[in-house]
Parts: structure tokens; C-alpha cells; sequence
């Protein structure tokens, strides 16, 4: 039987079937080599460090995550649909909710640059629309939501048992109608 040739793709495929199993910290060199039933050399003649690696798995989660949101968001609903995407994605996904959610994000100083650089600006258009605000106010409404999203989808994907979703996803609507409420309140009174 000829031996199996390994290419970068399956190194990287085999990498990040480990991060979604077990988490990034066992993307190892042993690790991925006994995945794919080879000795370490093919590993180290495709990779130069751990670190590129790490950050070929990092671009396969975005990809995903990509994938995992389209099927999961309503057209209809974008704005909550997305934030219970994400929540959804913590309970289905932890490792890889984690991975994409720890990763470093280089060049943020910034809340605004975590905003720009992290959403769609079609996003605060349709918020804007949705709700009746100006596309500012509606900015600061995702990015709250963003943030609180974030923050409950961590706490969802490393809690054991695990918090029960229904909890969460009304946790996340009650900051949804406080931050909504918020923002008509700063409406109100830029129109006075």
C-alpha cells in the first residue's frame, strides 16, 4: 500500500478538527501527526511554527462561523436573529466560539475600531431602518448588543452543565429591550 501524501490542507483540517474537539491548546504537532496516522516531518515541513498554524485554524473558524450564521439567521429578524446565532454557536460550538471569540485582534485601540473592524455597516443600516433610529444611534445599539452578545455566549460556552438556553436568550432580550429603550430615550432628546 502506497504511503498517504499530506498536504498543508489536511494539516490545517486535522488542526482544526482538534481546536472544535478539544480546544486550540491541543493543536499540537504529536497531536495532528497521530490524527493523520504520519510521523511529525510532513507537520514541520508545512508549517514553520506553531504560530501560523494556529492563525491557518483561526481563519477555518472565521469560515465556519461564517457558514454556521448564514444558516442560522432569518432575513426576516437579521438584528436578534444574528445575536441568538451567536449564543446558539457558544452552546453548539464552545471550543470554537472560544477560539474565535480570544483570538487576538491586532490594531484595536478602540471600542469604535472592535466595531468597525468585527460588523457589517449594512447591519447598523438595517437596524436603523428597523427601528425607526438614526444610523448612529442605531450603531451604539448593536455595538451594546454586540458586546453583551459576546459576554453571555462566553459564559454559555464554559459553564458545565450549562446554563439553559432559554435563560440566556432571555437575559439577552431584556438587555435588548433596556438598550432599545436607551436608545429612543437619546432619539427623544436629540429632538427636543
Amino acid at each position: 500500500m502506497p504511503k498517504q501524501r499530506i498536504t498543508k490542507e489536511m494539516i490545517v483540517a486535522a488542526a482544526f478538527d482538534t481546536a472544535r474537539a478539544s480546544g486550540m491548546e491541543h493543536v499540537m504537532v504529536k497531536t495532528i501527526a497521530n490524527k493523520l496516522h504520519c510521523s511529525v516531518q510532513p507537520i514541520y515541513s508545512y508549517c514553520e511554527n506553531m504560530e501560523g498554524l494556529r492563525q491557518a485554524v483561526v481563519w477555518k473558524v472565521k469560515e465556519f462561523i461564517g457558514e454556521y450564521m448564514k444558516q442560522h439567521i432569518d432575513p426576516q429578524n437579521l438584528f436578534q436573529s444574528s445575536g441568538q446565532a451567536y449564543i446558539q454557536l457558544a452552546k453548539d460550538e464552545p471550543h470554537l466560539y472560544k477560539i474565535f471569540i480570544l483570538h487576538e485582534r491586532k490594531h484595536i485601540s478602540t471600542l469604535q475600531d472592535l466595531y468597525e473592524k468585527e460588523t457589517s455597516p449594512q447591519i447598523a443600516q438595517i437596524i436603523a431602518k428597523a427601528c425607526q433610529l438614526d444610523l448612529k444611534t442605531a450603531k451604539q445599539l448593536h455595538l451594546h448588543m454586540l458586546i453583551y452578545t459576546i459576554g453571555l455566549g462566553t459564559i454559555f460556552a464554559v459553564t458545565t452543565p450549562g446554563i439553559a438556553a432559554d435563560e440566556i436568550y432571555a437575559q439577552q432580550e431584556s438587555a435588548y429591550q433596556a438598550f432599545f429603550q436607551q436608545a429612543l430615550r437619546k432619539k427623544d432628546e436629540e429632538l427636543q
